[in-house]
């Protein structure tokens, strides 16, 4: 049992591709909650937490970052979510669902989310595609506004569900961003990178993960960077 391998995935880019279904939808709660229209292009997404994004449209629209404001606003972005991932045919991406079942029925393996969505979103986003149930653990931009202090919260919450310490070397995160990088190097776990993404195989090597491939189709090729 010392010697499970525990994987935390990175949702947006990652396990999905929503054709940008969160900005479409946070664009539409913007206007559902403050009658504000107004473009969020040029507000960097990739890699970033749910409650970073929101403050910085907060800032260009001049909205008072109060918590009811926040709830009102996470409130009907969550509303909108499903009906604009319809319309923007949001996907799961080649391989994910393949490798989540098998990896859901290894005994050497244990899998959680590392996301920036807050938990909510990343339901909604998640339980539109039926991937949901695959993760009995997570932390989430409800933990902390920052990326890079999420991992001890999915730790915590890993060792108490499996009961088994994951020693850093026992720990890949998975994701398709620099930040995901910097996130795994903040706890000292092992990353693979994915250029499903935003970011290049080049772009994505040039911060020195430990694997990085071009997608998750080759399931062996994944299994084989893990050392599986």
């Amino acid at each position: 049992m010392s010697q499970k391998t525990l994987i935390l995935w990175d949702i947006d880019g990652t396990l999905l591709s929503s054709g940008g279904a969160g900005m479409a939808a946070l664009q539409l709660g913007l206007r559902d909650a403050f009658s504000v229209e107004g473009s969020l292009e040029g507000i960097e997404f990739a890699g970033r937490t749910d409650p970073w994004i929101i403050r910085r449209v907060f800032e260009r629209f001049a909205i008072e970052p109060t918590a009811g404001n926040i709830a009102r606003y996470v409130d009907r972005y969550i509303a909108r979510l499903p009906a604009v991932m319809k319309e923007k045919a949001a996907r799961v991406l080649p391989g994910v669902t393949e490798l989540l079942r098998e990896a859901a029925g290894r005994a050497d393996v244990a899998q959680g989310l590392l996301t920036g969505n807050l938990r909510r979103g990343a339901e909604t986003k998640l339980g539109y595609h039926g991937l949901w149930s695959f993760f009995p653990v997570g932390a989430f931009a409800d933990d902390s506004e920052e990326r890079n202090h999420l991992g001890p919260f999915a730790l915590r919450r890993a060792r108490s569900h499996w009961g088994v310490e994951f020693t850093p070397d026992r720990v890949w995160i998975v994701g398709d961003t620099p930040h995901d990088i910097a996130c795994a190097r903040a706890v000292g776990a092992r990353v693979l990178a994915v250029a499903t993404g935003s970011s290049s195989v080049e772009a994505l090597a040039a911060h020195k993960p430990d694997a990085v491939l071009r997608d998750l189709a080759d399931g062996g090729a994944f299994w084989g960077a893990l050392g599986k």
